[in-house]
């Protein structure tokens, strides 16, 4: 089989690879298209310790949906044709390969292979496109759960990329009525914005100006601000933390999913007197890909329509460079 193999900071080799050999309780399943994750860029651009913990040497990408192609004898759950999202904190029987399962080879063995476990089913409703996107859909919707969303409650996701766009639309299907997206990238905040989302460049426009205006006044520490109850970090910037802080009304809540090891300083006594929250959200659980599934499945939004790009396996590399292209890119997608 062909793989994508990770030689270090902007050094990716497809080589062929052994198949691997499938014990009596393994599936081994055959990739249909599988998505470029923003950490895979960064280990891509900036060498390894950026993004998920990828070995060189080694296979990577974990946002895929496959089909199985070959079951070991003891295997009952699963038959050869079918449809399956890897969970990339299982697929390997081993949580410190979440990041690195295979999704840019041919073939990805799961070994010890559970359904609902290593391996969910996906409906038929779902297309090929949509489903290579469950993966990061569910770190959108574990931020959107992590943040409490309570009914009549307003949200800001800052960051319009694949987990934003995700976080946002999970939060819509959590009950939040008001859902606003801010990015510095008009390409794709008016995707957004064709999506139904209210949009804010903040590069271009000043951030409680425009959100008072769509979501109204409400009461901060520091007097009148903006009516806003959900402030999620899907994009990394170290000045959201600020703008939360600045703008954030008595009892706000602040959620990190973005990727960034910057050490911060806290006004803890701001904290106390606005009874505000910090919360971190890293990765997914069962509960969000089942909830994933039923968004999908709804087909209330297009979700298919926010990726922009697809290449080949042998062009790997291309692509990777492609999906830092913020300006002119949304998702990008390896076809195999």
């Amino acid at each position: 089989m062909r793989a994508g193999i990770y030689l270090g900071k902007k050094n990716i080799e497809v080589k062929e690879l052994d198949m691997p050999k499938v014990g009596e309780n393994d599936v081994l399943i055959q990739n249909i298209y599988s998505s470029i994750c923003g950490t895979d860029v960064a280990v891509y651009t900036k060498g390894t310790k950026t993004g998920h913990k990828i070995t060189v040497g080694m296979e990577f990408g974990h946002e895929t949906i496959s089909r199985v192609y070959a079951v070991g004898k003891n295997i009952t759950e699963f038959k050869i044709g079918q449809r399956v999202y890897p969970y990339p904190r299982y697929a390997k029987n081993d949580t410190r390969r979440a990041g690195t399962i295979g999704g840019f080879s041919e073939y990805i063995l799961i070994p010890e292979a559970k359904l609902n476990h290593s391996l969910y089913f996906v409906p038929n409703t779902i297309s090929d496109k949509t489903a290579c996107l469950i993966e990061p859909f569910t770190v959108g919707c574990r931020a959107a759960r992590r943040s409490n969303p309570a009914k009549n409650e307003n949200a800001v996701i800052f960051g319009c990329g694949t987990i934003g766009i995700a976080a946002a639309i999970a939060l819509k299907y959590f009950g939040i009525q008001k859902v606003m997206l801010a990015d510095v990238s008009s390409f794709r905040l008016n995707m957004a914005k064709d999506m139904g989302f209210a949009i804010c460049n903040t590069a271009a426009q000043d951030f409680c100006d425009t959100a008072i205006s769509y979501f109204g006044k409400a009461d901060g520490l520091l007097g009148t601000t903006c009516d806003i109850d959900i402030f999620i970090d899907a994009a990394g910037a170290e000045n959201i933390l600020d703008t939360f802080m600045q703008y954030g009304k008595i009892g706000s809540r602040f959620i990190s999913v973005a990727v960034n090891n910057a050490v911060r300083s806290l006004d803890l006594l701001h904290m106390t007197y606005a009874q505000k929250s910090i919360i971190g959200s890293g990765g997914y659980m069962p509960e969000d890909v089942a909830d994933v599934l039923k968004i999908m499945e709804s087909g209330t939004w297009d979700i298919e329509s926010i990726i922009t790009h697809e290449f080949s396996l042998d062009d790997v590399s291309e692509a990777i460079e492609t999906a830092a292209q913020s300006d002119t890119e949304f998702n990008v997608v390896i076809k195999f």
